[in-house]
């Protein structure tokens, strides 16, 4: 984004990154008015919440499996 923001065409600065033009507008819709700072606490957050939903879908089996265990117990 730096080098279109410096003058340099969209699609020399594509070419030159080898990324199609789609990806680089659907990046500065995501990333475009952030800080390196902002980007990289954004994909930490981003790797957490992907962390924390396998861990909620791992403790929901365990959940569904111990309570379908004791429902055949009684």
């Amino acid at each position: 984004m730096k080098a279109v923001e410096a003058g340099k065409k969209v699609a020399d600065a594509c070419r030159e990154h080898e990324i199609s033009d789609a990806t680089y507008y659907k990046w500065k819709a995501k990333y475009g008015g952030m800080e390196a700072a902002d980007i990289r606490r954004l994909r930490e957050l981003e790797e957490e919440n992907r962390r924390l939903k396998h861990m909620y879908a791992e403790l929901s089996l365990d959940h569904r499996i111990l309570k379908e265990v004791l429902e055949k117990k009684l």
